[in-house]
């Protein structure tokens, strides 16, 4: 009866695990370039003295949802969505590169380029920093074209370019900051077919009503394995009473 126990306490406490990657997604429905996590149950025998008499269930990491986010039009000069696949590239916490696909973008007060997030844009080396201007935008490409503070319109140039990359999404994996690196940890190439679109957002792939079947069935799934806990333990008293 244990080997029943032991599936159904092991069931329970991973099914936890995967309500927790669900609801992370839906948490993050309204954040912008947001890709949800993917989780599968697997079945591990326990290896050990003897042989494998025991099965593990495990809720595993399956990945990352690559599916593309719905465009929506803001009106806003330093807004850029991601046209179909690609990253931009920012500055996490640790200095390193990374990935995102959020095009909220903002100049803080010493011009530095960042995301709503707080990571700095970075160019093929170095995070943006803009210098004072009345107007600002960005082109397909990334080319980000300013007008100096005091000049008119017409003296408009271009300053920098904002680093686009599109490496395989094998190749990624996605860190707790939300943010995409290279598994090896090296710099991905900058993408010249890599465009964005300026004046839009990319809104986060979670569907909010396949989220919420997904919680159902979880709980219920949940609830199955602890029925299945106080089954086993009565028949485990009516065993105990027979014996007696």
């Amino acid at each position: 009866m244990d080997r029943a126990l032991y599936v159904a306490m092991t069931g329970a406490k991973q099914i936890m695990q995967a309500q927790a990657v669900n609801s992370h997604n839906m948490a993050n429905v309204s954040t912008t370039g947001f890709r949800q996590d993917l989780h599968e149950f697997m079945s591990f025998p326990i290896y050990g003295v003897g042989y494998p008499t025991r099965v593990n269930a495990v809720a595993t990491d399956a990945g990352t949802d690559w599916s593309v986010g719905t465009l929506s039009d803001t009106g806003r000069d330093l807004d850029i969505a991601v046209r179909g696949k690609g990253f931009i590239a920012v500055q996490g916490a640790d200095g390193k590169e990374a990935y995102t696909r959020a095009g909220d973008l903002q100049i803080t007060a010493t011009g530095l380029l960042q995301t709503a997030g707080g990571f700095a844009v970075m160019s093929d080396g170095n995070p943006i920093t803009l210098p004072p201007s009345t107007q600002v935008s960005i082109g397909n490409d990334g080319t980000i074209t300013v007008v100096p503070q005091g000049l008119a319109p017409a003296a408009a140039s271009q300053v920098d370019r904002i680093k686009l990359v599109n490496p395989p999404e094998k190749d990624l994996v996605k860190g707790a900051d939300g943010l995409f690196r290279t598994r090896n940890g090296l710099k991905a190439a900058t993408d010249p077919n890599v465009e964005v679109t300026s004046g839009a957002l990319e809104s986060s792939n979670v569907n909010m009503a396949a989220s919420l079947i997904n919680m159902i069935e979880l709980q219920r799934l949940y609830e199955m394995q602890i029925k299945g806990i106080s089954t086993v333990d009565q028949n485990s008293q009516s065993a105990e009473r027979l014996m007696q």
